[in-house]
């Protein structure tokens, strides 16, 4: 059984800092590689960050890149995305994917298998 659960969205004020959690029902031989994506009202689905499970570096959109991290934890099948200097302009659901193989590109929403069901993220001005 595979099953992806995001949590730790919630309301927070400009400039402030939130941190989401994605936690796999899967082992570690599962899953090679786990991303976040994000969609905002009225707005597609956008890449936000990848990690690979096993190895190599973290990947970032550009909209993010330098204030939002992405670690994991791979006792507790667990990936984090820290953001820190939150903005209005990122009000979105925030959405878990992980996939059973590294995949390419990594930013392409169909490279992933398994979804979770979005957690909120509400940014205030």
């Amino acid at each position: 059984q595979v099953q992806v659960v995001e949590s730790g969205g919630g309301l927070v004020q400009a400039g402030g800092s939130l941190r989401l959690s994605c936690a796999a029902s899967v082992g570690t031989l599962a899953i090679r590689a786990v991303a976040w994506f994000r969609q905002a009202p009225g707005k597609e689905r956008e890449f936000v960050a990848h990690i690979g499970w096993t190895g190599g570096t973290p990947y970032y959109s550009d909209l993010v890149k330098g204030r939002f991290t992405i670690s994991r934890d791979n006792a507790k099948n667990t990936v984090y995305l820290q953001m820190n200097s939150l903005n209005p302009e990122d009000t979105a659901v925030y959405f878990c994917a992980a996939g059973k193989s590294w995949g390419s590109p990594a930013t392409n929403q169909y490279t992933y298998d398994y979804w979770g069901q979005g957690t909120q993220v509400t940014v205030s001005s």
